[in-house]
């Protein structure tokens, strides 16, 4: 049996990451049905409650199995007593580097020789790289890379950036996120959940719109857009949209930990009879992409909102608070759909949605084989990594 040791942050929090994990242990488990799957987890009971109908083993990451976070003794168990270690979604950055419940590079950097001695690779799987901006987090980074094989990028962005560090990396190759794969529940349970909240009853459409607590968190420059002038920007357009489009306005939480700047948000909304608000401390990400497949236009900050939006062919507007929205909206070819914090504002966020719900039928169909494009690339993943499961087998590394 191969046992395979999956890192990234899968607490149940995040509806993103739950989807990172569910089409991943999916994808590979149709191919290997074999593999056993080691999950270091702040949760183990998440895991196993959704996932256990795989061959997985949830590691707690609570400080009595000896874990502070992500270091300690589960994740040294995890990577070195496997026959490969996957690193997912984008948890290799220097921000808050040797603070461990933060940052999951410096622990990561860490364990990295001894399963290079041991033979153990690591491969980012449709994972992304960075903010690196330090010597102390390029070190840590070489050394992830120095017992890696292959890097499975999810965005060119991340491949630049270890042009820019002038890295030494392996042979690297350009797919997709897991998440943009997941698939909505059977009719009758999304029925129910629609009637349960009472959405979609407007004939004129719905909008979707999602928001994050990340505002100024991941600029460069000393200056900071402040969180009071955002509620507001975001309060006026849902105002406006109400307004000019007649449309309702479906709130989507995708991390628990937006849910407070939500609520502030509403405060700043007049029409609040036209707004509601589903949250996937409620839901399955599965069941939030089913939702998402029924709004007319999503707008997004947090990245997985867009990519769940992008996966059931849903036009998506990208509000760009940090580099891997951008970096996504570019892959899928939306990124004149985006706007950056230096150009928000009030009536060019409207604007930017105006023209997208007037467009949305034309962008839908054009989405459309460039999200199966990023499917089929996530799904092949699978075959990159059965090569270093099974050196000797007939599959074969194509660049």
């Amino acid at each position: 049996m191969k046992t395979i040791a999956v890192l990234g942050n899968f607490s149940g929090r995040n509806a993103g990451d739950a989807a990172i994990l569910g089409n991943l242990l999916d994808d590979i488990a149709a191919t290997h049905p074999e593999v056993r799957f080691l999950v270091p987890t702040l949760n183990a009971n998440f895991v196993q409650r959704h996932f256990g109908h795989h061959n997985i083993k949830p590691m707690s990451l609570m400080p009595w199995n000896g874990a502070l976070k992500i270091f300690g003794l589960p994740t040294f168990q995890a990577m070195l007593q496997s026959d490969l270690v996957l690193v997912t979604d984008n948890i290799l950055f220097d921000r808050k580097l040797l603070n461990p419940l933060f940052n999951y590079l410096s622990t990561i950097a860490l364990i990295a020789p001894a399963c290079q001695r041991r033979g153990i690779p690591i491969v980012l799987y449709n994972a992304s790289l960075g903010p690196i901006t330090t010597s102390m987090g390029t070190r840590a980074i070489q050394r992830v890379l120095d017992a890696s094989p292959l890097l499975i990028l999810r965005d060119e962005q991340s491949k630049h950036l270890l042009e820019r560090l002038q890295l030494t990396y392996p042979p690297v190759y350009i797919n997709a996120d897991c998440a943009i794969n997941t698939a909505p529940p059977v009719p009758e349970r999304m029925e129910q959940i629609i009637q349960q909240e009472g959405l979609f009853q407007n004939p004129n459409g719905t909008l979707g719109f999602n928001i994050n607590a990340y505002i100024d968190d991941w600029r460069k420059d000393e200056g900071g857009f402040g969180r009071d002038r955002f509620l507001q920007t975001i309060g006026e357009t849902l105002d406006r949209m109400v307004a000019e489009l007649d449309c309702d306005v479906l709130y989507f939480i995708t991390q628990v930990m937006d849910t407070q700047i939500t609520e502030e948000s509403l405060k700043y909304v007049k029409r609040r009879d036209r707004v509601k608000v589903v949250s996937n401390a409620d839901y399955t990400y599965q069941e939030i992409a089913g939702l998402l497949q029924r709004v007319e236009v999503h707008v997004g900050m947090r990245t997985h909102s867009i990519i769940l939006a992008s996966g059931v062919n849903t036009p998506v507007v990208g509000i760009n608070s940090y580099p891997k929205t951008a970096g996504f909206m570019k892959t899928i070819g939306q990124d004149h759909w985006a706007i950056n914090f230096d150009q928000l504002n009030t009536e060019s966020l409207v604007t930017l949605i105006q023209k997208a719900w007037q467009e949305r039928h034309t962008t839908r169909e054009t989405m459309k084989p460039l999200v199966q494009r990023e499917q089929a690339k996530a799904r092949s993943s699978v075959n990159l990594i059965t090569q270093l499961l099974y050196p000797q087998s007939e599959h074969q590394l194509v660049a």
